[in-house]
């Protein structure tokens, strides 16, 4: 198998682990501390836009290849193995949402962001 062929099915687990981590935070059996992170992470995943955009050189890819990777590991591993099974067979069948949450979320952390880069700017040359 060739370095390409196993990227590709790598990044097709990932895609299921999302989609079943949707599914888990919205299951009344996955355990409440797995269940919060499950909603973050897929929220996080499936937002239209990302925290540190892919434009940006090496440092914009690192949460898709490293953060995002992280947390459906640490999130699969609190939530018992055959309901996980359950959730990545329903995932399966799933269309891949879109979250409205994530993206809320993103563009507040980038506001806020902004406007305390934007103080501190102010600070430093009202002087």
């Amino acid at each position: 198998m060739s370095l390409l062929e196993r990227l590709k099915a790598w990044a097709r687990v990932l895609k299921r682990d999302v989609l079943a981590l949707w599914i888990a935070a919205r299951d009344r059996r996955t355990p409440w501390m797995a269940k919060v992170l499950a909603g973050a992470v897929a929220a996080y995943a499936l937002s239209p836009i990302d925290l540190i955009p892919d434009f940006i050189p090496i440092v914009g890819y690192l949460d898709d290849v490293i953060l995002l990777p992280a947390g459906i590991w640490l999130v699969v591993r609190m939530i018992p193995a055959p309901l996980m099974a359950e959730f990545r067979e329903q995932a399966m069948r799933h269309e891949r949402p879109v979250s409205r949450a994530g993206l809320v979320a993103i563009l507040i952390l980038w506001f806020c962001a902004a406007t305390a880069v934007g103080a501190l700017a102010w600070t430093r040359l009202s002087r």
